[in-house]
């Protein structure tokens, strides 16, 4: 990924985030401080020993950078109680300060100099943190299977990577590439990112897998999966040739694994047609049974929904069409795309992968089934929408928005696609999304731009109504011999969406402001795939 990007962002301190419960931890974890906005991360080398009888690990991240701008002090995030044991660069060992509980500031001995490319290497060691509600509420999932033996698992969006490795845990910079080396007990197996380029077994009986990821990753998308897994796979004929889809569960599920993981062609399918060509062909397409419910992590789609329909068997649209296929295979994969290819630059702007990812559930369902079931579904989710909080949250301290990015945010963009009014153009958008933004970090501002712009139609005052306010537009009306006045109401200001109705029964377009305006008829309905009241 290009990360020529430089945020010129002031370091904001303490007092201007104690008020509504943030603090300095916050702006350490959420901001692009002066330690992290000089030097632009090219490559991890992860090293991981992996016990799971203890639930300890140990490890070496060796880091290598380019240094944009002179600077002497690095900022890496850990969390405890995990904590870093020592620091080396070029032979010397460094010296390090540590302020809160999850920062750590390098003193760096040799000069950093503008478009060098140096390395530093970081030992680290403990218990991390064991996740309480994978994977919303993550960490290390410490578990067993039904023989009883070790299934281990991470998961860690939000919380961020720093959970359990070193690391620049901020999302607008992503490691061009990435290796992961992990030992575990040999009666199980390490499944991660991207490509097995090796594996061994020691004289202690250890096992050894190493990963490799050839294209850049998301921190929260580094997974370790541990387990005593089978394998099966397949290759599908995709939009870029040749993709390898491996599959990784646990023996007692294979043959459930075997029918329940076809939805993944059906997936590759309705995406490639959506959203243009898988972003990870160069690291394969993975789906990695484990003892959650799952998580996007890039190239390696981590499962845990019981090989049923639904999600965990449950229609989240009441529809019906939600039972057709499995939710966790079809939203999580989604996320390949829109989080994984795509990724926020902060976190208030989740909503570029989760109501992108939630209405593919409504593209994958229109693409099988047909236009009329899509619109059934999305439409249908409307019941889980709370309009409690905006969806996009506050910016630099680390803290996502309302939950509604999903079934509001899948709204939001099937009314914005009924406003453009051309399917196929909408659909050049999404693949151009994929396409002009492959790879790379993003804010909200250049996803609105863009769909402003290759439409020909400024949304802007759309997403703020959607995005940054909780009322729902209200399209008012009243008649009075043969005649219809009609206006918005509960909008922002400026809002004048147009709006496909129908009048008397006949179909037509309007276009209301938040003044009255009047056509002839005796009453006004509005299309149901508008969300509007």
């Amino acid at each position: 990924m290009s990360k020529k990007y430089l945020l010129v962002l002031l370091f904001v301190g303490f007092q201007g985030f104690a008020q509504k419960g943030l603090t300095f931890e916050d702006s350490l974890r959420g901001s692009i401080t002066p330690e992290r906005v000089w030097w632009d991360l090219k490559h991890y080398d992860l090293v991981f020993d992996v016990d799971p009888k203890k639930k300890f690990i140990k490890g070496l991240n060796s880091i290598s950078y380019q240094v944009l701008s002179e600077n002497q002090s690095m900022q890496i995030d850990l969390q405890f109680p995990m904590k870093i044991t020592y620091i080396e660069q070029n032979g010397q060992k460094l010296t390090f300060t540590k302020r809160g509980e999850n920062a750590y500031f390098i003193k760096l001995a040799d000069k950093q100099k503008v478009g060098d490319r140096n390395s530093l290497s970081i030992s680290f060691e403990g218990k991390p943190l064991i996740a309480k509600r994978a994977p919303w509420d993550g960490g290390f999932s410490w578990a067993k299977d039904d023989d009883g033996k070790d299934f281990v698992a991470t998961s860690c969006q939000g919380l961020g990577a720093s959970v359990f490795w070193p690391c620049k845990d901020h999302m607008y910079d992503e490691p061009d590439s990435l290796r992961m080396t992990v030992t575990v007990p040999d009666s199980l197996s390490d499944i991660s990112n991207g490509r097995l380029t090796k594996m061994c077994i020691d004289s202690k009986g250890n096992r050894t897998s190493t990963w490799e990821v050839k294209n850049p990753i998301n921190n929260y998308g580094v997974n370790l999966n541990i387990g005593n897994y089978v394998h099966f796979g397949e290759t599908y004929k995709g939009e870029k040739g040749d993709l390898t889809c491996d599959y990784y569960v646990l023996p007692y599920n294979l043959e459930k694994a075997k029918v329940q993981f076809k939805d993944a062609t059906r997936m590759l399918q309705a995406f490639e047609h959506w959203f243009g060509p898988y972003p990870f062909y160069e690291d394969g397409y993975k789906l990695v049974e484990v003892p959650y419910l799952g998580m996007e992590h890039q190239s390696s789609i981590t499962y845990g929904n019981k090989y049923k329909n639904g999600y965990l068997g449950r229609d989240l649209s009441g529809t019906g069409w939600g039972s057709k296929w499995d939710f966790i295979i079809i939203h999580e994969s989604g996320h390949e795309w829109f989080a994984n290819n795509i990724t926020y630059k902060d976190i208030a702007d989740m909503w570029i992968h989760e109501s992108f990812t939630n209405y593919s559930e409504t593209l994958f369902t229109e693409y099988h089934y047909g236009k009329s079931a899509g619109q059934d579904y999305v439409i249908g989710t409307r019941a889980n929408i709370t309009n409690d909080s905006p969806i996009i949250g506050k910016y630099n301290v680390n803290q996502r928005g309302s939950g509604d990015m999903y079934y509001k945010g899948g709204n939001m963009l099937h009314t914005i696609r009924q406003v453009i009014n051309d399917d196929e153009k909408f659909r050049q958008i999404l693949r151009g999304l994929n396409k002009d933004f492959y790879h790379q970090t993003v804010t909200t501002e250049q996803i609105e731009n863009y769909i402003s712009s290759k439409s020909g139609i400024n949304f802007s005052k759309v997403f703020d109504q959607y995005l940054r306010n909780t009322k729902v537009p209200k399209l008012a009306q009243k008649s009075s011999k043969g005649m219809i006045s009609y206006r918005w109401e509960n909008v922002v200001s400026g809002f004048d969406m147009p709006i496909k109705v129908s009048v008397d029964g006949m179909e037509q377009f309007v276009y209301p402001t938040t003044d009255w305006k009047k056509l002839k008829g005796k009453a006004l309905k509005a299309d149901r795939n508008f969300y509007v009241e």
